[in-house]
Order: C-alpha cells, then sequence, then structure tokens
C-alpha cells in the first residue's frame, strides 16, 4: 500500500517511514501543508492512505482532510495528534478523519489502526488469512490446517492472528509480548517462547512442512519456505 505522512517532528516521519516500508508499504514523507499538496498533485501513483499530523508549521492537517473531502476524494486518512480533549477528537472525524490516534502512540496500535482502516474500506476483502496450508479466520476465530481444524486457546489464537497479519516478516519477542498480552518487555519472562512451542504442537507437529520458524537472535516468523 502506498502511504503519504504528512509529519514536521523528524523523529515521529522517521519511525513511520522505517517502521511502516519494513511492513512492506511503499511511504513517502511530507514535512508541510504545501509540500502534501504538492505531493499528491504530482503523484504519478495515486495514495492508497494518508497519516496526517494536525500541527503543522503551515497549518492545521485536518484543513487538508476537510479540502480533499470537499473534492469528492475518499482516500482514508489517519490523523496524529497532541491534542486528547474529546471535542477534538470528534472534529477530527466529523472533518473527514477515518481514524484519530493521540500521541504518544505505540506504532503497533497505529499499524493495528491502519489495517482496520484497510478492512473497513474494502482494501482487505476477506477475513481469511493463508500462509501455505494454514489458514486463519480472524472473523469466526477459527483455525485450519490443511482440512484439519485445529483448536486453540484464545491467546494462542491472539498469538498466531499477529503471526499470520505478518506473514514472512520475523517478528521480535518484544513485539510479540506487546501485541499479543499488550505487555511492555520483561527480560525475564519466557511467554512468548512458552506459547510458540504450544502452537507448533498444534500448528506444525506432524506436517511435512512447519509454518512456524525460529531466527536465531531475532525472533521468530511464520512463514511457508520451499524444501
Amino acid at each position: 500500500m502506498r502511504i503519504l505522512v504528512i509529519e514536521d517532528e523528524p523523529a515521529i516521519s522517521d519511525l513511520l517511514a522505517r517502521g511502516l516500508a519494513e511492513e512492506g508499504h511503499s511511504v513517502q514523507v511530507a514535512a508541510t501543508l504545501t509540500a502534501a499538496r504538492r505531493a499528491l498533485r504530482e503523484e504519478d501513483t495515486p495514495t492508497d492512505l494518508l497519516v496526517v499530523d494536525r500541527m503543522l508549521p503551515d497549518g492545521d492537517g485536518l484543513d487538508l482532510v476537510r479540502q480533499l473531502r470537499r473534492d469528492g476524494d475518499t482516500r482514508p486518512a489517519l490523523v496524529l495528534t497532541a491534542r486528547d480533549r474529546v471535542d477534538e477528537r470528534v472534529e477530527g472525524l466529523y472533518g473527514g478523519a477515518d481514524d484519530y490516534l493521540t500521541k504518544p502512540f505505540a506504532f503497533d496500535e497505529l499499524l493495528a489502526r491502519i489495517i482496520a482502516l484497510q478492512r473497513r474500506l474494502g482494501a482487505a476483502t476477506s477475513p481469511r488469512i493463508e500462509v501455505g496450508d494454514l489458514a486463519v479466520d480472524t472473523e469466526a476465530l477459527r483455525v485450519w490446517r490443511g482440512s484439519d481444524e485445529v483448536a486453540l486457546t484464545a491467546q494462542e489464537f491472539r498469538l498466531l492472528r499477529y503471526l499470520a497479519e505478518h506473514a514472512g516478516k520475523v517478528l521480535s519477542r518484544t513485539r510479540l509480548l506487546e501485541a499479543a498480552w499488550d505487555m511492555h518487555h520483561d527480560p525475564g519472562t519466557n511467554i512468548v517462547d512458552v506459547y510458540i512451542s504450544y502452537l507448533r504442537a498444534k500448528i506444525d507437529k506432524g506436517q511435512e512442512r512447519t509454518l512456524i520458524h525460529t531466527v536465531r537472535g531475532r525472533g521468530y516468523v511464520l512463514e511457508d519456505r520451499p524444501e
């Protein structure tokens, strides 16, 4: 997906550009409304989604979203802001924003909101995620390996779903802990490794091809690798 990040704080824009690129997105950054309008006007391939900060050097990012909506532009916009008052969040949503995220925010929350926007607006046409012969139904909360349904606990499903949504990408233990358990890193816990072993016993045991792989020193990846 092509994403335009409109953010003037270098630390945040660099984080978003790097993180979103690692998730497989094509990212362009604009630090001002003027630069954003120019990028949208001159784009060869249409941008799929905008991540827009409200407080920019030359104005309010929400004004750009309002203008796009007046022009009939319906591409989704996720608005970022340091303002956390309810009335300002409501203003953003009424102003045409599809979602609203208050700074500071966790990068994984931003990713989750982008995925939700994709689903809501039809970019993701099916709740079914397939990796090799593994199928994860994120709406029915059911899992199959080939023709056999796999019974998982709620926590096992959360972990597998996150791995499936990022199939082919190596995910660190810290990231898995924060995403699947909503916990910050605790160097004394091995809960991620324990649940990975549970999943392997249910997903990979007895199969000709394994799907859950350990990347030494980095974490885990769900991937259908050729033999």
